[in-house]
């Protein structure tokens, strides 16, 4: 229903972990992190444990109306699926069903 996520919160562990990440920049990889004294300093003076939980107002329509689709809860006409238009085949009906 939702992403859900919590931080690691002990610092020795984040520590460790920030250092393996800067060796690994000091090898040229640009895209690994650097160690953040800030931080760190926050957590082992007590930051609280943080975690967060994403659910978006279509995922809680769904569970609130029982739902079992997401396309019975959208708004956008073009993601439901189209009526069926006179002169066309059942293969290109049963086409339109995906869209």
């Amino acid at each position: 229903m939702a992403n859900a996520f919590t931080e690691l919160n002990d610092p020795r562990d984040q520590r460790e972990r920030l250092e393996d990440q800067a060796r690994i920049r000091a090898e040229g990889d640009d895209e690994a992190m650097i160690v953040d004294n800030d931080f760190l300093y926050a957590l082992e003076v007590g930051m609280p444990p943080t975690a967060g939980l994403g659910i978006g107002i279509d995922r809680l329509v769904m569970l609130l109306t029982g739902a079992t689709t997401i396309r019975d809860v959208l708004f956008f006409p073009q993601m439901r699926p189209e009526k069926k238009q006179k002169g066309s085949t059942d293969d290109e009906y049963k086409a339109l069903e995906y869209y």
